[in-house]
């Protein structure tokens, strides 16, 4: 019988715990006060005709709206252009509006033309060639600060 007993003890004492676990509206509130909590960020309407063309070299310019975790660059390339190799921790979608990039890319060479995407990983090398005149969307999260702070020399060149 004193065996039972104890048993009986845990019994009791679990039904109290699960009582109190039931009956915790705690679970939910945190959540509500967390978003209440975090900064507003302001909507942003930026016309491409108000963002400053940079010249990077006499055949590359580029223009870029930099969000809190995203950044969209409108690049604009002359046939002939070469983008060297380099490579960034940044996630990059590239889709090209008008010509052709040839990307030289994990091994291989890619030709991406007007309506088409490339995605790059983080920190994968690529090199990219413009095949004729180009406007491309390059998409970067998070947003690329050596472009910001204009740290970027392998752009600064000749071609």
């Amino acid at each position: 019988m004193p065996k039972s007993k104890p048993k009986q003890k845990k019994k009791s004492g679990s039904m109290q715990t699960k009582k109190k676990g039931k009956s915790s509206p705690r679970s939910t509130k945190p959540v509500g006060s967390a978003k209440e909590q975090k900064p507003k960020v302001p909507l942003q309407y930026i016309p491409w005709l108000t963002v400053p063309l940079e010249d990077l070299n006499p055949l590359l310019q580029r223009q870029f709206v930099v969000g809190q975790q995203i950044m969209l660059a409108r690049v604009l390339l002359k046939k002939g252009c070469i983008v060297p190799l380099h490579s960034h921790h940044n996630e990059q979608l590239t889709y090209i509006v008008e010509g052709a990039l040839k990307f030289y890319i994990d091994g291989q060479e890619i030709v991406v033309k007007a309506g088409e995407v490339l995605c790059i990983p983080s920190d994968m090398p690529h090199k990219a060639e413009a095949l004729e005149d180009t406007v491309d969307l390059d998409v970067f999260t998070p947003p690329r600060t050596d472009w910001i702070n204009k740290t970027d020399q392998y752009l600064r060149g000749e071609k």
